[in-house]
């Protein structure tokens, strides 16, 4: 399946891409950073299987997960800066509503495996030791497979693929906390295509370290499209613990 296909390119990645960036590195005057990460959201989200609606409700974040995997990294040279972000989502038997017609409501299981692939060029506005500020644009890729389960409404399992492109813009900047190694970010974008509209946000706290950062952050991501497309909207927010390594 494509979804297993790309968790399998993530788990590649982070072992191999900090070998390859740290040998560019010396060669060169870009400067890179990797950071491997952990996102546990809770997912809300109201989708359409033609005549039936499905929404899912918030569980547990562990109880639900079946497979994560993340990976986010970043060239500089100079003020300009181009970076990438890759996470897939596997949540199993998370607890779902379906109506069929608008007459008839029934609990359901619903399995949902999700890629999300954003990638952005940009140019810093600030770039100072204590403090950075960076403007970017560049796009958003989700890929969604969701199934749902109910012996009422559907006589089997109910499958439906999702693709959504669009393009992003947005800032993200990060500043120390006084004179210490602590510091704080916070990042926004915001984008439309495909007939949806979807934003991102982050906030958080880190620690620096010679070698990189521990970043623990808020994240943030929404989608919608208007009409009967399959995502009425979407609601995913959690927690995110990741170790960022510079090179």
């Amino acid at each position: 399946m494509k979804m297993r296909f790309f968790a399998t390119v993530l788990a590649g990645l982070a072992v191999i891409f900090p070998q390859i960036v740290s040998a560019q590195a010396a060669a060169d005057d870009w400067s890179y950073s990797v950071m491997p990460y952990l996102w546990l959201p809770t997912v809300k989200a109201n989708l359409n299987f033609n005549d039936k609606s499905v929404e899912t409700k918030p569980d547990s974040y562990l109880d639900n997960l079946d497979f994560a995997g993340m990976l986010t990294g970043a060239a500089r040279k100079g003020r300009w800066v181009i970076g990438s972000d890759l996470m897939y989502m596997h949540f199993s038997d998370s607890q779902s509503k379906v109506r069929a017609g608008g007459l008839l409501d029934t609990s359901g299981d619903i399995d949902i495996k999700g890629l999300v692939w954003t990638a952005a060029g940009g140019y810093s506005l600030i770039l100072e030791p204590k403090a950075n500020l960076d403007v970017f644009a560049g796009f958003r890729y989700l890929g969604l497979n969701t199934e749902v389960n109910t012996n009422i409404i559907f006589a089997r399992s109910a499958e439906k693929d999702v693709n959504i492109w669009a393009g992003i813009v947005g800032a993200r900047g990060r500043a120390n906390l006084g004179d210490s190694k602590w510091f704080a970010n916070g990042y926004v974008d915001v984008g439309s295509g495909s007939s949806a509209f979807t934003w991102q946000g982050v906030a958080g706290v880190g620690y620096a370290f010679d070698w990189g950062d521990v970043i623990l952050d808020y994240r943030y991501l929404y989608y919608s499209q208007s009409g009967r497309k399959p995502i009425e909207d979407m609601k995913m927010g959690g927690p995110a613990l990741g170790v960022n390594f510079r090179f």
